[in-house]
């Protein structure tokens, strides 16, 4: 039955970048609306290491082959690349010294684009995410969960005609402007989340929720979760939105949603993510302590009074302050772990309203 439904609507899952024909504009098209004062700023390119000039050759072939992005020689606007490293994760390793310390591991480069300049003339869309710890909620509690992801996300939609040149990137190779949307736009999640909403907007909170490209259908039977699944792929290709065929997940009773562990026993903490947490070693900078409380705080809603407890760290991390470990902190510290590594399954609230 599963296979009957994808064969039927293959058009509406992708296997690579050109695969992507794009959301029609009727649906959904990014605007960039400037300022009154704002004025045209043209930046030189950067200067790049010949890694870091591979990494950029690959992605503009690529984006051009795509048909993404075009040359472009007399725009008003322009933004230099630069390259980072992608991040995968934090692990523990032992530095020099034999201790050990969380280092963030580097599994490649990506090539990206310095907007700042045109951000900071941008009028700001305002479009509300939706609450994480809400999605959780209604996506626990389901016997059959589908996850969906959108094949690169942005670049399904369009730029308006008259904003392309405002998107003009330069690099070694030459200047080229954007004909679908590009990372670091300031609005850029705020058009994508209205896209998405838009398109699902009869199916969100019924048997659907969508934060960003990361789509999620329930059902509390196979049949049920089946169908919810083929009104999906429907609206897909009525909107011309394709899914991302590596990254989706078909028919499971439990998986990885924005950080936790979701299924039809409730809201579980991820355990590789505690276990790395637990094997952090005492802070002993402020930034060490802002990333401990980066990576507890993801998990707050599971510690009851999080907040209080975790007060005289966070009083580390006000201006000035001096940096001293006490026994509060180091209280507070092994608290927390404690709480994290022992924490219960979260049942989603079961409301029942009467008029």
């Amino acid at each position: 039955m599963l296979l009957k439904v994808l064969k039927d609507h293959r058009t509406a899952i992708g296997y690579t970048l050109s695969d992507i024909k794009g959301i029609s504009p009727l649906v959904c098209t990014h605007q960039i609306f400037l300022e009154e004062d704002a004025k045209p700023v043209r930046q030189a390119q950067r200067r790049l290491n010949p890694t870091m000039k591979e990494v950029v050759q690959k992605e503009v072939l690529k984006l051009w082959d795509a048909g993404i992005i075009y040359p472009i020689s007399d725009s008003k606007w322009v933004s230099p690349t630069y390259v980072v490293p992608k991040k995968s994760g934090v692990t523990v390793v032992e530095n020099d010294n034999g201790e050990m310390v969380p280092t963030r591991v580097t599994a490649g480069w990506r090539m990206c684009i310095d907007y700042r300049k045109l951000n900071s003339v941008t009028r700001k869309d305002h479009f509300p995410l939706p609450f994480l710890d809400q999605i959780l909620e209604r996506v626990a509690g389901h016997m059959y969960d589908f996850f969906l992801d959108g094949y690169s996300g942005y670049y399904q939609i369009e730029v308006s005609l008259e904003d392309q040149e405002k998107t003009t990137f330069a690099c070694p190779f030459g200047t080229f402007a954007f004909r679908k949307m590009p990372f670091g736009l300031c609005n850029a999640p705020a058009t994508f989340q209205r896209c998405m909403i838009s398109i699902f907007s009869d199916m969100v909170e019924k048997y659907l929720e969508v934060f960003m490209d990361d789509i999620t259908v329930f059902g509390d039977s196979f049949s049920d979760c089946l169908s919810n699944l083929e009104n999906v792929l429907i609206k897909c290709k009525e909107k011309i939105l394709v899914l991302n065929w590596e990254k989706c997940q078909f028919m499971v009773t439990s998986s990885i949603v924005l950080g936790h562990i979701v299924s039809h026993k409730g809201i579980e903490v991820d355990k590789s993510k505690i276990d790395l947490i637990a094997n952090l070693p005492i802070p002993k900078t402020v930034k060490e302590i802002r990333s401990f409380l980066g990576h507890a705080g993801s998990y707050w809603r599971s510690i009851p009074n999080f907040s209080a407890i975790a007060r005289p760290l966070n009083n580390l991390l006000e201006k000035d302050a001096k940096f001293d470990w006490n026994y509060a902190r180091q209280e507070a510290f092994e608290k927390l772990i404690k709480m994290l590594t022992s924490t219960p399954v979260m049942q989603p609230p079961r409301l029942v309203y009467t008029i």
